[in-house]
């Protein structure tokens, strides 16, 4: 098995098993073998007996499959979560906030991620008719269960991750978009807004919307769109949150409408969720789907088809705490199947991530992924039926296939399981051609390409000396030693513009059916123009969200050169606050 030092600390630290002393009882090895026998038993339920085993085990112990973090973690052991993803709804009264709070903190110490919209909570300031007192609004709310997901960490093998959304026209928006300015507040939660077609169309016109009491339905005031909008430019371009995500955008991909409206995504903003809902991802190494310079479309066609049964599977296997979630899981069978190694999948073909080529080939090999994944869905509805609620879905229409899933494509940031794979993340260009990564309990990890090193060395301008100042500056970008081919090629993420970053993402975006995760970088010196101009450019090329982070905006960030201190999150490539 081809797995790096790095790999292996990553594994001993996290995902093999361990004894009540807290001895690595299990290897890499024998963790594939675990998750493949126990995700292949599905297969008993239906009588559909096929190489599941063999196959399953395959593809993760060569690396060009592996499912998300929960699976590898928990398949085939006393806990049966399975699932990275979760949408839980948050209610207008303290009863409902306290029952999704107890909901979060089971999640959370299982594994999951959780994300929630607080827009149905009545504003701050308004009247609470039970008692006649004072609503303290959502952000207090937030507050809450930040300290909550703060005190559970995950039982030490992943800390736990929130997504907050609240929408654009709520009352208590200016409160929401602000709040992490300052230092140390809600640092377990991502942030975004949920914007609506009505404040672009406003934005756009230079007028201004109205902002509406969630529990009156009244309006309460008008804003002007383009301050608004200005504000959360200002606060993404100091500390990289909030993000957006464009509701109307999500609904309209919304594949069973008459369950309800989309109002939140997991921590990442990847998966848009109903309330209740779980989704479990996976991810196919592009990194390992390369032969002789070009695409093997028919290994990848294997695995994608092998994927899709695998996480099918997943969702018989799960045992949920929560009847609500086990009920709409079961109905919907969401799968996100994603990929992971895209830069370096680039680089082997001799395509710089910046570039009209680098787009094209990841339209080309999402559209074949995008097909084979309903195909390999539609098999699977044939031998053991489609989802539950297909009656009331989007496919139960003339001409629309039957399918098993009710989604299937996921671009996640595949932040561990990357490094299991040794690849470079999700969609992401490579940051640096060296650097350094900070895991769980700060043990830093040297990450240097493989692919720069064996050029260098195989072009002879491989020396230490170059190798210690790349490490030091990250970026090959103007160094006389390396050829001008070789710099274009070794494009990092600040090597770019914004453009090319939003460009690739919303190029995965139109095969996804549910959304992409990925980090807008930016160089220091951007400008708060820089991140407004980006965030009209993501809703004009149909990104179902952005997220932006300008370099060393925070005091302590995911990735960087070894210059600066570093800390990772599991869930995301530069934003969750570190803890």
């Amino acid at each position: 098995m081809e797995l790096s030092d790095n790999a292996l600390k990553v594994l001993r630290r996290r995902y093999l098993l361990k004894d009540e002393h807290g001895k690595v009882i299990e290897t890499p090895d024998e963790m594939f073998g675990r998750v493949a026998r126990y995700v292949a038993s599905a297969d008993e339920v239906y009588g559909d007996v096929t190489h599941s085993l063999q196959e399953f085990y395959s593809v993760m112990s060569d690396l060009e499959f592996l499912p998300n973090s929960p699976t590898l973690m928990n398949a085939g052991t006393r806990l049966k979560q399975l699932a990275a993803c979760f949408v839980l709804p948050v209610g207008d009264s303290l009863d409902e906030i306290f029952e999704t709070l107890k909901n979060a903190a089971i999640i959370h110490q299982s594994g999951g991620g959780t994300g929630f919209s607080f827009s149905r909570l009545r504003p701050q300031g308004d009247i609470v008719g039970s008692t006649g007192g004072i609503a303290s609004g959502p952000v207090s709310f937030m507050k809450v269960f930040d300290a909550a997901t703060q005190a559970i960490k995950q039982g030490g093998r992943r800390r736990g991750a929130n997504m907050g959304i609240l929408r654009v026209d709520h009352p208590d928006i200016v409160d929401f978009i602000t709040v992490k300015h300052e230092p140390g507040v809600l640092t377990n939660f991502n942030l975004s807004v949920g914007v609506t077609d009505t404040f672009m169309d406003a934005l756009e016109a230079g007028g201004s919307y109205e902002l509406i009491n969630p529990r009156t339905g009244g309006v309460t005031e008008c804003k002007d769109a383009i301050e608004i909008f200005d504000l959360i430019a200002a606060s993404a371009w100091e500390s990289g949150e909030p993000g957006l995500i464009f509701l109307d955008g999500i609904n309209q991909d919304n594949p069973t409408p008459e369950l309800g409206a989309i109002e939140a995504t997991n921590p990442c903003g990847e998966q848009p969720l109903l309330p209740y809902e779980a989704c479990n991802l996976g991810s196919i190494n592009l990194d390992k789907m390369v032969k002789d310079q070009t695409i093997d479309y028919d290994k990848l066609g294997r695995t994608v088809d092998i994927a899709v049964r695998f996480l099918d599977n997943v969702i018989d296997l799960e045992q949920f705490l929560l009847e609500h979630i086990d009920r709409m899981v079961k109905g919907n069978r969401k799968i996100g199947l994603g990929v992971m190694g895209f830069a370096d999948m680039l680089i082997q073909l001799g395509i710089a991530y910046n570039s009209l080529e680098a787009v094209q080939a990841a339209e080309e090999v999402m559209t074949f992924i995008c097909s084979r994944a309903a195909e390999a869905s539609e098999k699977i509805a044939q031998r053991r039926g489609v989802f539950g609620n297909f009656n009331g879905s989007i496919y139960n229409r003339p001409g629309r296939p039957a399918v098993r899933n009710a989604t299937r494509i996921t671009i996640a940031p595949t932040g561990s399981i990357s490094i299991i794979a040794g690849c470079s993340s999700g969609i992401e260009p490579i940051y640096a051609v060296s650097y350094v990564k900070t895991v769980m309990e700060g043990e830093k990890l040297m990450v240097t390409n493989p692919y720069f090193e064996k050029i260098a060395r195989s072009e002879g301008f491989y020396s230490d000396e170059l190798m210690e100042r790349i490490a030091s500056a990250g970026s090959v970008q103007g160094m006389p030693d390396v050829p001008k081919a070789v710099q274009q090629l070794f494009v990092t993420s600040h090597d770019m513009g914004y453009e090319w970053h939003i460009r690739l993402q919303a190029a995965f975006q139109k095969y996804a059916d549910n959304a992409v995760s990925k980090t807008i970088n930016f160089r220091h010196d951007a400008t708060k123009e820089d991140v407004n101009r980006a965030f009209r450019l993501a809703y004009t090329l149909g990104c179902k969200g952005i997220t932006v982070y300008r370099d060393r905006s925070r005091n302590e960030q995911v990735l960087t050169t070894v210059e600066d201190v570093l800390q990772d999150c599991d869930y995301c490539g530069a934003v969750l606050n570190p803890t």
